[in-house]
């Protein structure tokens, strides 16, 4: 989280990001599955190894019908997965228990794809604007 938007979260974040992924969640991911702190063979493009079950999955969690080819499992990576809590709304100050989510890095990064693009906009902007009123590097 970046240092200005730490303002708008509350006094006892740390103890609440704690208990969501390890409690309710049962240590795994909410969006895909994947067990918090364990290394998992990927395929990179959301295909998953999943150990406990002995099958493949999808970036969703379901088991895949169609197995990968021995050409894309020879290229197959390994990921440790921690789990964080993400705020569904992105609105930090909303702490029910219903918008928090724990989600793996990989599913945490698609969950926040359209926040992040709207916040480069949104700085782009600023600088963009910075430029047209002082000359800068942006300026026409």
């Amino acid at each position: 989280m970046r240092r200005e938007h730490r303002c708008f979260s509350p006094i006892d974040w740390p103890q609440l990001s704690a208990v969501i992924p390890l409690r309710r969640a049962g240590g795994c991911c909410e969006g895909c599955g994947r067990p918090h702190g364990q290394n998992v063979p990927h395929l990179g493009d959301g295909r998953w190894w999943d150990a406990e079950k002995g099958t493949w999955r999808d970036g969703r969690g379901r088991t895949l019908r169609v197995l990968p080819t021995a050409e894309e499992v020879a290229g197959v990576r390994m990921t440790r997965v921690v789990l964080a809590t993400a705020d569904r709304d992105h609105d930090t100050s909303n702490n029910a228990d219903a918008n928090l989510a724990a989600f793996c890095q990989r599913c945490h990064m698609l969950h926040d794809r359209p926040e992040h693009r709207r916040r480069r906009w949104a700085t782009l902007f600023r600088r963009r604007s910075m430029g047209d009123l002082f000359g800068g590097p942006y300026a026409e």
